[in-house]
């Protein structure tokens, strides 16, 4: 699959719109957003469009919902914990073999999350891969995943910036099976260390990634956040979406 000319998604504008407000103190650290009705006016959007930009940011630690007193701004991006590097889709396919479908192969210019993990320029373009994974009873889980600018792939994993180009473009794409950029990573990697790092989250689904995955918008669901580095450079970063009812996923823990 050929990745197209540069494409901003309207979520991500409106993402980066309310994030540049939040940078420039116009919603100082420890401020309260106003309302979706009132922000919503005053951005020229509609809520629905609004609700899934705010869900963004709030997944990405620039904003936390609080009761009784609504969404507010935070002063740093929270922490992430547990780790475990393995393919999405071989977990929750239970070793029957990937099931991916891709739903998007385009270039992104940074927002806040792939900033502050991949370390990206604000003028860089990074490779976006957006796919949906099925389990055994259809849709289990929506993957974002973007990768490290090319300069960056090319000097930390050079194996892994051109298997991400063969895929896109090479010879036979169109009969090669759809992949997470995850499992391009790994199979890139037998003679790279890999170190992962992840973040569990709880949320909602959101409109688009209700249509997505044929779920009602408020649907309550996982988000698994996770950045994976060579050495000190991160080269990859994602986040996984998995909706209630989408099949358990094994976690190794161990001290």
């Amino acid at each position: 699959m050929t990745v197209s000319g540069h494409r901003r998604r309207p979520v991500v504008a409106l993402y980066e719109r309310i994030a540049d407000a939040v940078h420039d103190g116009t919603y100082p650290p420890g401020s309260t957003l106003p309302s979706e009705p009132k922000l919503a006016a005053e951005l020229g959007v509609s809520r629905p469009a609004l609700r899934e930009a705010l869900l963004l940011l709030q997944e990405d630690g620039l904003l936390t919902v609080r009761r009784g007193v609504g969404r507010t701004v935070n002063a740093r991006p929270p922490r992430r914990g547990f780790e475990h590097l393995q393919p999405l889709e071989e977990l929750i396919g239970g070793g029957t073999g990937p099931r991916v479908r891709a739903l998007l192969r385009t270039l992104e210019e940074p927002t806040d999350f792939t900033t502050q993990h991949l370390l990206a320029p604000a003028r860089a373009e990074l490779r976006f891969w957006e796919s949906v994974l099925g389990g055994e009873s259809g849709p289990a889980a929506l993957c974002h995943e973007w990768a490290a600018a090319d300069e960056v792939l090319d000097r930390a994993h050079p194996a892994f910036a051109a298997a991400l180009r063969a895929g896109e473009d090479g010879p036979g794409t169109a009969a090669r099976p759809a992949a997470s950029m995850l499992s391009v990573l790994v199979g890139a990697s037998r003679e790279v260390a890999l170190h992962a790092h992840s973040g569990i989250t709880a949320t909602l689904l959101g409109r688009r990634r209700g249509e997505q995955l044929g779920r009602p918008a408020d649907t309550p669901a996982v988000l698994v956040t996770q950045v994976v580095r060579v050495g000190d450079t991160p080269v990859l970063a994602a986040k996984h979406m998995l909706p209630t009812g989408a099949p358990a996923l094994p976690v190794l823990q161990s001290r």
